[in-house]
């Protein structure tokens, strides 16, 4: 594929935003529609990025012949369900994390992806963070195997808001969102399947109805070990911090930043052509697109983390 990938962007919420924005990097790419529930909103930030069409309805830019790709940052309830409608309209997609909230949705959407041949990736954002690409290199080069990794996921989010501090209309999840980013790094770093995962949970919001605090450990086939903990309670400091304890070295990752067991700086910024993690996701997207094959963070490669999390979800239960 040679001409322009043309794109529908479904929630102008703030990850769209963050695509809009790491989209505006990447030639021969234009996003061409932009769908979202709040129509004076979804305007006013399709103008503010020169997008033409705008509607409420993901169908309406599904319709549109012109349009290649969709990428869908809407409420995690929707994310199977709307993946499976832009394979069937013949549009390559990919979705932001998580895949679903239900296992046995996620098992369709593999289903479709395999009729269709089409491309589909779930935004599992930690596989392309430079950081954590520096970790991976250093693994597949057989220089630093992962004896353990111990993981925090902070927020303070009592009440239901997003990344912007923004009202929400749709409830988020410990386990099927936040817990998926872990889960699915762990085995994509280790470089071993998932055999074993244990969690506990803290009381139920009583209006929210979901667990503001979890604990998780698991076990790779190749002995390595992870203990993931999660809370919406936490006040500071906010955010996911990564420790990578292996044989050579220990490493601690903040999002695109990355320090040694002794603080010292590592410097990721020449592992890739962006210090972007969305922008790079949103380049394997369309570089699998113009060459046909399987992008990392596809469909097929992400589904062992969603049955490691119906798993534990029915320990939980």
């Amino acid at each position: 594929m040679s001409k322009t990938i043309k794109v529908a962007l479904a929630g102008a919420g703030a990850f769209g935003i963050k695509h809009l924005d790491g989209i505006k990097n990447i030639d021969g790419v234009e996003v061409v529609s932009l769908i979202s529930r709040d129509l004076d909103k979804t305007k006013a930030v399709a103008a503010k990025y020169g997008i033409g069409h705008v509607t409420t309805d993901l169908n309406d830019s599904l319709a549109l012949p012109e349009v290649d790709a969709v990428i869908l940052c809407t409420p995690t309830q929707m994310h199977a369900a709307q993946t499976i409608a832009c394979l069937k309209a013949g549009k390559h997609v990919q979705v932001e994390i998580p895949l679903c909230d239900v296992l046995k949705e996620g098992e369709q959407v593999l289903e479709v992806q395999k009729q269709t041949g089409l491309v589909a990736m779930c935004g599992h954002t930690r596989r392309f963070n430079p950081s954590h690409q520096w970790v991976h290199k250093k693994v597949k080069a057989g220089e630093f195997n992962i004896q353990q990794m111990d993981v925090q996921t902070y927020f303070f989010r009592r009440t239901n808001m997003n990344a912007l501090g923004q009202p929400r209309s749709w409830t988020d999840h410990l386990l099927w969102h936040h817990a998926a980013h872990t889960v699915d790094l762990f085995a994509y770093q280790s470089g071993s399947p998932i055999v074993k995962a244990n969690a506990v949970q803290g009381p139920i919001h009583p209006t929210l109805g979901i667990a503001m605090d979890m604990s998780i450990q698991l076990k790779a086939a190749n002995g390595a070990i992870c203990t993931l903990s999660l809370s919406f309670n936490n006040d500071g400091p906010l955010g996911t911090f990564f420790r990578y304890i292996g044989d050579t070295g220990t490493y601690i990752a903040r999002y695109d930043d990355l320090v040694n067991g002794k603080e010292e700086k590592i410097d990721v910024s020449k592992v890739d052509v962006s210090m972007n993690g969305i922008e790079l996701q949103d380049r394997e997207f369309f570089a699998a697109i113009r060459e046909g094959r399987e992008p990392n963070s596809s469909i097929a490669q992400v589904l062992p983390c969603y049955q490691v999390l119906h798993q534990l979800e029915q320990q939980l239960a």
